[in-house]
């Protein structure tokens, strides 16, 4: 399937890097999302707001165009690994820098950089599997440059003995693939309003995860909380029916009463939308 023309190295590049820009304020400002910043409010957050969400994905477009520039028509080896794992940490460091030293974006960094640099990797002609795939080769190259940082998401992994950020994208992202663009289209096609599609299909993701996030916060019974409330909404019919909607904000209620946020399934539907985008022929770049 034809994603992107193949064009200008840099045009490709700076195309990306847009997208993936987009998709970060987009999922940003969709609401309501349980537990996470959006257009009402903070969510269960003291020191996020959606405008420093909007600032830190700004200060990412040198990074995802840095990776995409670096990837163009590359193969998978460990210099390109060590060069993303590079850009990446570089590209946190202005995030940091951007937002004052408050994480927003380091999950969506790892899955969105990983994405881009796949795209670009294969010319921008590739479906959302094979860019997958490719972005999964990358992530199960190590990276001998990396320091040896344990961050929550890691330590939440290691406590519970779950899989995290690393082995989704080591897996080719199957709650993109399996659950989330589908459920995206699906919820289109049964004539829902577009934010009420990003919902579901971020509701889909959240029936599975295992959401290092949310487990830093509330343990596994907070996880357990999200993944049954999320499945309440999809089983009444999704965020488009009233019944769906009461079941959606039951579950912002106890994210909140938790003081818990899912960010790696929004992480992941950032990701999502990303993915989407691209492999819509009508899109203009």
């Amino acid at each position: 399937m034809k994603l992107l023309p193949r064009i200008q190295v840099e045009g490709g590049a700076e195309w990306l890097a847009r997208t993936a820009t987009q998709c970060l304020i987009d999922e940003a400002r969709l609401s309501p999302k349980p537990g996470l910043v959006d257009s009402r409010g903070n969510g269960a957050h003291h020191d996020l707001t959606l405008a420093l969400m909007e600032c830190s994905a700004h200060s990412l477009t040198p990074t995802f165009q840095a990776l995409a520039q670096q990837s163009w028509l590359r193969p998978a080896d460990i210099a390109l690994r060590q060069t993303i794992g590079r850009l990446g940490r570089e590209g946190e460091l202005q995030m940091m820098a951007a937002t004052g030293g408050v994480n927003t974006h380091r999950g969506a960094i790892w899955a969105l950089g990983l994405l881009v640099s796949a795209v670009a990797m294969q010319g921008g002609d590739a479906s959302p599997a094979e860019i997958a795939a490719t972005a999964a080769s990358l992530a199960k190259l190590p990276d001998n440059l990396a320091p040896k940082v344990f961050s929550k998401g890691l330590r939440a992994t290691h406590r519970y003995r779950v899989p995290g950020a690393r082995e989704e994208a080591q897996q080719a992202f199957p709650h993109i693939l399996q659950c989330a663009l589908p459920q995206l289209r699906l919820s289109r096609k049964n004539g829902g309003s577009e934010a009420q599609a990003r919902i579901d299909a971020l509701m889909a993701i959240m029936t599975s995860l295992t959401d290092t996030c949310v487990l830093s916060r509330a343990g596994m019974e907070g996880l357990r909380i999200m993944q049954h409330g999320a499945r309440a909404v999809l089983n009444a019919g999704g965020s488009a029916t009233p019944e769906g909607q009461q079941a959606l904000a039951r579950l912002d209620g106890q994210m909140l009463t938790l003081n818990a946020s899912p960010g790696g399934a929004a992480d992941l539907l950032a990701a999502t939308l990303f993915l989407d985008r691209i492999g819509t022929p009508d899109f203009k770049h």
